[in-house]
């Protein structure tokens, strides 16, 4: 009889214990190395991060946007552990010196091709059951961005090049390219 193949759960402390300079998300338990980014992913990261904390200081906003590394802990519980590429936290009490505590506002991640499979599945799913309320995929190789909107149970595609409305702010885009 074959015994049932036990996977060890990890926690934030393993992510701690990382060597410096190897960077890991960890999702229920299991730990996802990560690549470095490239010119294309940093390039759109620097752009969105811009355009949005412009977009915040022109409106007198109290929100931060955050670019990676930035810990989050999604849940109050020590096996959930995301660096997103960029977090919007509109409750400032979510925030201490090193982590976002809870949920982020909205959340953008921009696709490498290591990534692919944990953007567009386990992190969907993840940042659903924890209450973000807005997630963006920005999929360079593909140009398009699907934009899901939780709260009102909304999904669209859009091509690069497109406005993009930003579900959490009335009367905001964002044309990626």
């Amino acid at each position: 009889m074959d015994a049932l193949k036990h996977e060890e759960t990890y926690t934030i402390d393993d992510i701690y214990a990382l060597p410096d300079g190897e960077r890991a998300e960890l999702i229920d338990g299991k730990i996802y190395y990560m690549a470095p980014p490239s010119w294309t992913h940093q390039r759109i990261s620097s752009r969105l991060h811009q355009v949005i904390a412009n977009y915040i200081d022109s409106k007198n906003g109290t929100c931060q946007v955050l670019a990676a590394p930035f810990a989050v802990f999604l849940n109050e519980d020590d096996i959930n552990y995301v660096e997103p590429d960029i977090s919007v936290i509109c409750d400032e009490s979510k925030l201490d010196e090193k982590v976002c505590h809870g949920a982020p506002d909205w959340i953008i991640e921009i696709v490498l091709q290591s990534s692919k499979s944990r953007d567009y599945m386990t992190k969907l799913f993840k940042y659903r059951t924890a209450d973000v309320r807005e997630y963006w995929i920005v999929d360079p190789e593909n140009r398009m961005v699907m934009v899901y909107e939780f709260e009102k149970d909304i999904v669209e595609q859009y091509n690069f090049g497109e406005e993009v409305p930003v579900g959490i702010y009335d009367g905001f885009s964002i044309k990626v390219e």
